[in-house]
Formats: C-alpha cells, structure tokens, sequence
C-alpha cells in the first residue's frame, strides 16, 4: 500500500503538493489526471525516490519493485530484443549472480543462481521480451535491429517495452499512448488490464483512461482527490461536487448579505444595537466557503472559410513516399466539401506520408493531385518543430503567416488573438524552444485558425493536448464548416468529429466500411490469423458487410470457409448510417445558414464603420475649431448615423433569431 500524509512538495517557488494525503491499495489501476502544469510528472518523480518532500510522509513497501518509462531516448548499437532484455531487472541480477560464481568456481553460488535464473523465467524470457516489440508494432525483421538504427518515436516504444518487461509491484506511465498508434493502443490496454501490480498512468486519452484505470486521481490546487471508477465516472462525480460547493457558497453568501444588511441597518440604533452586535459575533465566527475557482476553460473556433470548393481534391492514381522510395500508391480517392475522414492504419504503412503529400510538404511521386480553385490547406504536423521556428516568439511566428499568406493585421490584433489561446504579455517574445509540448500545440492551432483553412489536415493534433484542450478542439473540428482529414490515436476525438474512415495498409489507400469498434476487432482478428500463421482477413468495404467479433466456435475452428466475413452486426450499419445522416445534415446546415452568417458579417462590417464615424463627429463636436453653420451638418449626420446604427441592430438581432432557429432544427 502507497500513503501520503500531509505531503508538500515545492518545484522551485511552485508549491506543487500542500499537505496532499493519498492512499494507493496494491493492485489498483489509478489514472493521474489534471491540467498540464499540475505537477503530475511531480509526484511521478515523487514516487519514484527521484525527489523528496519538503513536508510530510510518503510510505511505500520496501521491497516493492519500481518500473517506469525513461525519458531519454537510447542511442546503442544493441539489438531491439537485448534492450528490452536488460528491463528485466530480477533477470539481470540472477545472470550477473551466475557469471560472478561461475568466474569463482563456487558450485553452490552457480546452483543458487540457476534457481535465482529458474524463478526469474529466463527460459522464456527472450520470447517474452520479443511479444511486447510485436504487441508494439515493431516487424519480425526489426526485432534484432540496433537500436540506434530506429527514429524517436520507436525508441520511445522500446523504452516502454522495457520499462513493462520488468516484473514490478508499481508501474508509472507518463503519457504512455503518445508514440503509439491505434493497434499497438489496442494492444497496450489489453496488456496493462491483465498486469496484476499497482499502476499508476497519466494519460489525456479518456478512452485510454476508461479502459484501463479503476481509481481516478486528480491533482488540482496542489491537492490530490481520489475519485473510484473510470474517468466518465469522474467527469460526473466532480461535476456533481462543483455543483454542490458553488450552491452552498451562493446560500452562504446569502446568509452572509442578510446580515450584513441587518447589522448596517441597525446598529446605530439603541433599541436594536444589541441584536445588531450578535449578529457581527455571528459572522465573524461563520468559517467562511471558499468559491469553486476552476481554472478558465480553454475554447476556441474555426473561421469561416471564405470559399467551400467541391470537390475539395481529386486524387488520381497518386504514389506518396520519400525520395524514389514509394509508401503507398494507386490511390483513387475524391474529398468533399464538409467531408469529415478520419485516417486508420499501423505506424509505418503511410499514414503521415499521404498527408504531408496533400499538404504539398512532400512532392508526389506518381499519379496527380487537383485541387478545387481556392483550396486553402491548414496543416498540423506530428512534430510540432516541422512549422515551427526554436528561436521565435508566438508573436513573430503570426506576424510572419500574416505577412507572407494573410490575412494581414497590425500587431496588436495579433497579441489580441494569441491572447485567445492563452499566450499573453511578455510570453508572445517567449522563443518556442522553450516552450511546453502543450504551449507548442496551442501555437499551431493558433496559426491554423489564423489561416482560415477550408481544409484541415491534421497529423495527430492531440500528443501534447491535455484533457479540457482536446475537449475544445473536438467542438470546433465539429463546428468547423470545411473538411477535416485527422489521422490520430485519440479515439475519442476520431469519434467524436469522423463520420467516415480511410485505411492505409498494404501500401494502398481504401475506405474503411465501419467504425472503430469494426476497426479494433479487425485488428484483433488480424493479429489471431497471424498467430496461426494465417492470412490476414481483408478489412470491411463499402458495399460489403464489417467484420464482426468472431464467435467462440469460429475462434476455436480458424477462419470461415473460404475465408468469408462473418455478417454484419445491426449496429454497425445504424452506426454508418448514422455518419452518413450527420455528414448530409452538416452541409444542409452550411448551405441554409451562409446567407445568414454573410448577412450578419456585413452588418457587423457596417456597424464597425459607424461606430468610427459616430467618434469622428462627436470628436468634431467637442472641438473648439468648429465653425457655428457647421454645428447643425454634424448634428444632422450624427443623426442619420444614429439612426442606421438603430436599424442594422434590430435587422441583426431578427437575422440571428433567424440563424440560431435553423441551427437548432437542423
């Protein structure tokens, strides 16, 4: 068992835990939750022995192993298998015992390590080690390679790999979800569901957090609060407790007015000085309600595009790779306007690839890409740094788009909106180098919402996104009146904004006839078939039915006779149609609501206009320079702008009566 008592822990003059208590049962599944800034990885370093508490006690059972993911990335030349070897700490004490009695000649040494080896499981060790590089997405080739042969973001799976090699009473995950894709996630929950230590997870994925975790603890106002259940179970239990806190602070505040009222009212008189002084003993001995002060909710939107061009692309027999090296080909695909696709596939088949093509970062190397005439692209790249500059401030960063793509403004209507997305004062000058993975992200949304996209190609948007600011994206993706492609992990998100799903794999591109409950029991029956040395079954089409979850006698005899799918289940067609009402619906809406929104725009134009000529003249009128015969002209048109400035108000309250009536019965 894990307890904190009264801890206080300070992270320069940041009091990231005040007298925080905390108790962990063992074998519990808790996700650490909380906005970024916290102090999660904190209390990971706390539990971790890495810091010590400025106040308090932590108690934790001696001789409990520790696992966790490290940080740095590994440049050895070892192979993949070795590395996540060397994770195995009992392993590796039981081989070291062995080679020390081996080199001493001590027989009884040598015995006691074989057992030391036996209790270990060192038999199946390297087979174990080699499971996990698979359930992570690494191919059978690469299960020798050198490790300094692989990018980042694989180094990171090894490092995870490792870490979960290690048979340990306590787990921490910090953000583990972060370089995986959607298998090796899938893969990933189904591991950590049968792992039978403590673990302890920060994660921003819900649907990650939903699966595997049973305690959620969030770390808000250096306090830690223990909730039991999922985190959906949280969301509704902290809602509940917010409501409750703010209602007795209301009734308190209340209270607090009526006596305060009766004590001003009476307390100069004799008659009633008396009763007035009870009441001033009453209130000073009230303990004062604290207001529920959350932290300012993150929400922001898309502009409306200036143009809507239909279709969006024409993909034409295109090739997308690196240099003369082709990923993917033959793709024959058109985007719509208002089309929402969400982009499925295994790390490595291409999925990156097919957007950087579409984002013109990448050339085309074969086949031909036509665009609708006033394609506007907004692009979020998977590595932040790809449109970034380290040595740039947020402000520079927009002064720059404005200047070069549009559209243009002056720098204070470019402070005024990165204010928006929580970048203000001095911090616009903050170069980007040192900037959290978070503040990074909102920079790129920022410069995407600037450009006024009617295209959004976004390579996993949400890695560095907390819970609330992923909550916000989701709503202005849905909100956005273009078309969105999201290649992400965020399964919430790809639920939440797609209505449709392409599948890369195989090096081709086709479309995906299901959702992502279709997708993980695809997943699932590719990765049977491959055990038993079977050809992998085809993914559901259009125009045939999805896959569904096979049946007991079906697992136990292999795939159907000629290898047939089994029949779709109910719903998942009402899921598709579903997607395909929402996605009708949606450009029914834009279609019937633009000339509104146009409308509105120009008298919000107009009105804008009117209120600088209204100062203009009442700036005149002020003034000692006029001449009397002009005192009537400027009353006159001070008049007339008054006048029209009356009747675009009462037109504009009518035209947005007219638009929140067809945006409610759409």
């Amino acid at each position: 068992m894990i307890t904190l008592r009264g801890i206080t822990l300070r992270r320069g003059t940041k009091i990231v835990l005040d007298q925080a208590n905390l108790t962990l049962q063992p074998g519990e599944k808790i996700g650490l939750v909380g906005r970024n800034g916290a102090g999660k990885s904190s209390l990971f370093a706390l539990l971790a022995g890495r810091l010590q508490a400025d106040a308090g006690e932590l108690q934790m059972p001696p001789r409990w192993q520790l696992a966790e993911v490290a940080q740095e990335m590994p440049g050895t030349a070892e192979g993949a298998t070795d590395f996540v070897l060397q994770g195995d700490l009992p392993l590796q004490r039981a081989q070291a015992s062995l080679a020390e009695a081996e080199a001493a000649g001590d027989g009884h040494a040598i015995a006691q390590a074989h057992l030391a080896l036996e209790e270990a499981h060192a038999f199946d060790a390297r087979a174990r080690a080699q499971a996990l590089l698979l359930g992570l997405g690494f191919r059978i080739e690469q299960l020798d390679a050198a490790v300094n042969s692989f990018s980042g973001g694989w180094r990171m799976r090894l490092q995870l790999a490792r870490a979960l090699m290690c048979p340990a009473e306590l787990l921490l995950l910090d953000e583990p979800t972060n370089h995986l894709d959607l298998d090796a996630l899938v893969w990933l929950e189904s591991w950590l569901e049968r792992f039978e230590g403590t673990l302890v997870v920060i994660s921003h994925d819900r649907e990650f957090l939903d699966a595997v975790c049973k305690v959620i603890v969030h770390l808000d106002e250096a306090r830690l609060v223990r909730y039991t259940g999922n985190y959906s179970a949280f969301e509704e239990m902290r809602a509940e407790r917010l409501a409750q806190a703010q209602t007795a602070y209301v009734r308190q505040q209340e209270k607090i007015a009526h006596l305060q009222r009766f004590i001003d009212r009476f307390k100069a008189k004799a008659t009633k000085a008396r009763q007035a002084q009870s009441r001033v003993k009453a209130l000073a001995r009230m303990e004062k309600i604290a207001p529920v002060l959350t932290a300012s909710d993150f929400e922001f939107e898309f502009r409306e595009p200036q143009s809507l061009p239909n279709p969006m692309l024409v993909l034409d027999g295109l090739a997308c790779g690196y240099g003369d090296h082709v990923i993917v080909r033959g793709i024959m695909r058109s985007v719509l306007a208002g089309q929402r696709i969400g982009i499925l596939g295994a790390n490595g088949q291409g999925k990156s690839t097919l957007v950087k093509t579409i984002a013109r970062v990448l050339p085309p190397l074969g086949g031909r890409i036509t665009e609708g005439k006033g394609l506007q692209i907004g692009y979020f790249a998977q590595q932040e740094l790809d449109v970034l500059r380290l040595d740039e401030g947020p402000l520079q960063h927009l002064v720059r788009l404005a200047r070069d793509q549009g559209p243009a403004a002056r720098e204070q209507e470019l402070r005024d909106f990165l204010g928006g997305f929580r970048f203000a004062g001095e911090m616009v000058h903050q170069a980007v180098g040192s900037l959290s993975g978070g503040e990074k992200a909102r920079l790129v949304l920022a410069m995407l919402v600037w450009q006024r996209p009617n295209l959004l190609l976004l390579d996993e948007p949400t890695n560095h996104l907390d819970l609330d600011t992923r909550q916000a994206l989701s709503i202005a993706l849905n909100e956005f009146e273009g078309t969105v492609m999201l290649v992400s992990h965020d399964r919430a998100l790809l639920r939440e904004v797609c209505d449709e799903f392409w599948l890369v794999a195989q090096g081709g591109v086709q479309p995906f006839d299901g959702d992502l409950d279709d997708y993980q029991r695809w997943l699932l029956e590719v990765a049977r078939a491959a055990a038993k040395g079977l050809a992998a079954p085809p993914p559901p089409r259009a125009g045939s039915a999805p896959a569904a979850a096979p049946s007991p006698s079906a697992s136990r005899g292999g795939a159907a006779p000629g290898g047939a799918a089994a029949p779709a289940a109910p719903p998942a067609r009402a899921a598709r149609d579903d997607r395909q009402a929402g996605k009708l619906a949606r450009v029914r809406r834009a279609e019937a609501t633009r000339p509104l929104r146009i409308e509105l725009q120009r008298i919000d134009d107009r009105l804008a206009r009117l209120a600088a000529e209204r100062s203009e003249v009442q700036a005149l009128l002020a003034g000692s320079a006029v001449r009397p015969d002009a005192y009537a002209d400027l009353g006159r048109r001070l008049a007339h702008v008054d006048a029209e400035v009356q009747q675009l108000e009462e037109r504009w309250l009518e035209a947005q009566t007219q638009l929140e009536a067809l945006q409610a019965g759409a």
